[in-house]
């Protein structure tokens, strides 16, 4: 079962013409997309995350740039929208899973099948490493003009403002959490399989709120792709100022949010499926 049941669509037949989604009778039927599609879905849709996410990130932190120092808010809306257009534009085909915590989690729970976690994840990861060659592209300038490394690693990936692994990994843990129970709950129960649009744009205001409420200590990341694979190519790029990459942390922001949509998905398996 993927979190968003597939998306039937339903229209007329002009002048016999088979539409997908619609049987020769008119009924509406489900479309059954190949894996390589569903894993286009997957590395488009995590791509497009990163460019709302870590693109609004750049935006507000980058020196010089029209949005520079525009807030948190503005931050809290890329990652909202990020997640919400692609679950809107590929929930139908792959489920727009975009999250490696989320593919593991449901699979965990038998909500997924374990044969497709692994081709799920790679094009989840590389989708990130894209997404974020896109946005290191588009604010090129603006990296090479700002001297804070700080600043220019925020726009890469996570990592706690205290310094702190402990609240580092809690915060992971339980954003994580809420953030697939959510999820799961909007798009999986009866409601949101009658209205996925409207359940896809509750996810994003999830994210949204997660962002403003759980994003102070660490972010937040709450998808090991949007960290580890954005940490990678902040280690490669050849970035004036960009000081190190925090490979003794990289481990909390992929453990934590796996453990904590494992969790999430289980209650939600356990309590309301």
């Amino acid at each position: 079962m993927s979190p968003l049941a597939p998306i039937s669509l339903a229209s007329a037949s002009p002048a016999g013409r088979a539409v997908p989604g619609v049987s020769d009778t008119g009924e509406k039927k489900a479309v059954e997309y190949s894996l390589a599609t569903k894993l286009a879905a997957e590395f488009i849709g995590t791509a497009i995350l990163m460019i709302f996410g870590n693109g609004s990130v750049a935006n507000v932190e980058l020196k010089n740039t029209k949005g520079h120092h525009a807030g948190w808010l503005n931050i809290a809306m890329g990652y909202g929208f990020g997640v919400m257009f692609p679950v809107l534009m590929f929930g139908a085909v792959s489920g727009a899973h975009i999250n490696p915590a989320m593919t593991i989690a449901q699979a965990a729970v038998g909500m997924f099948s374990w044969s497709l976690v692994a081709p799920y994840i790679i094009a989840q990861l590389l989708g990130a490493v894209a997404g974020q060659l896109i946005v290191f592209e588009a604010y090129y300038p603006h990296y090479k003009e700002t001297d804070d490394p700080d600043a220019i690693f925020a726009s890469f990936c996570t990592t706690d403002a205290d310094g702190w692994k402990r609240n580092y990994f809690v915060n992971e843990f339980f954003g994580t959490l809420i953030l697939v129970l959510g999820a799961l709950c909007c798009l999986a129960l009866p409601w949101g399989q009658k209205e996925p649009a409207v359940a896809s744009i509750v996810v994003g205001f999830i994210v949204c709120g997660l962002v403003t409420s759980l994003g102070g200590p660490t972010g937040p990341g709450l998808n090991p792709a949007r960290d580890l694979m954005p940490r990678l190519v902040h280690q490669l790029l050849p970035i004036p100022n960009k000081g190190t990459s925090h490979w003794n942390e990289a481990w909390i922001p992929v453990v934590a949010p796996i453990a904590g949509a494992i969790v999430g998905a289980f209650i939600f398996r356990s309590i309301f499926a």
